[in-house]
């Protein structure tokens, strides 16, 4: 199984790596990796990764299901000459898109603190993201709602991840507020996304992706289009401000 380094510190730009396998499509499989592996609606990471003077651009980075594990293998730009097993790599992330990406995942996780309603979807990109509500009704007052938002944001929460079990995650599942999408099961605990602390916690669920440390670093945001996608379901975007 590769090593989820990112889930340890989402801030490392840079790192080393062994690769450990070829995908068919040509994808370079390591022993670790700094790169977010798309998921969860948040896009793989992209940056560059070289060796002996080589320099591959990597436009993303993927799950690959193996016999025993899932590991995560870099997608290359464009077809090239990849870097036979047992050579050790570097890894240099595309930051700003990072960093966007951390910023807007961590907004998405407020905006169901400020819209309390079961998620049925979501999804994140550069700049600006999106959930998708179960909300039979359109918001009566968006700027209240975009207010509250950047309200909690100032508040500068502290941003934390901790584990629990599979077992305890199914003795409480009202941590889940995904509909259509579940937290990855199977090995045996899952990863807990909390914003606040002990004094006063704002939220807390299962996430896989990557977050600020603490919500200031978010900055402002903005609420766009509220769209209907269904009879009982609505879908509110969000910007960063900047």
């Amino acid at each position: 199984m590769t090593k989820p380094v990112f889930l340890d510190d989402a801030y490392l730009r840079d790192g080393e790596a062994l690769v450990v396998g070829h995908t068919p499509e040509g994808g370079v499989i390591l022993d670790q990796s700094i790169f977010y592996a798309t998921g969860g609606g948040q896009p793989g990471d992209s940056g560059m990764m070289m060796w002996n003077g080589n320099h591959l651009p990597i436009a993303t980075c993927v799950k690959v299901k193996g016999r025993e594990d899932t590991q995560l293998a870099l997608v290359l730009a464009e077809p090239a000459q990849l870097p036979p097993v047992g050579t050790q790599v570097s890894l240099s992330l595309d930051w700003e898109r990072r960093h966007s990406h951390m910023r807007v995942h961590t907004a998405l996780h407020l905006l169901s603190v400020v819209i309390s309603l079961p998620v049925s979807g979501g999804s994140i990109s550069v700049g600006k993201g999106r959930l998708d509500f179960d909300m039979p009704e359109a918001p009566e007052d968006k700027d209240a709602l975009e207010a509250s938002l950047n309200g909690l944001i100032e508040l500068d929460y502290v941003v934390s991840e901790g584990w629990i079990s599979e077992e305890e995650l199914r003795a409480n599942p009202t941590l889940v507020k995904t509909m259509s999408v579940q937290p990855p099961m199977g090995s045996g605990r899952v990863r807990l996304v909390r914003i606040g602390d002990d004094t006063r916690q704002i939220d807390l669920q299962p996430c896989g992706g990557t977050h600020v440390a603490r919500t200031s670093e978010i900055g402002r945001v903005r609420l766009g289009k509220v769209e209907k996608k269904g009879k009982l379901n609505r879908r509110v975007y969000l910007h960063l401000d900047d």
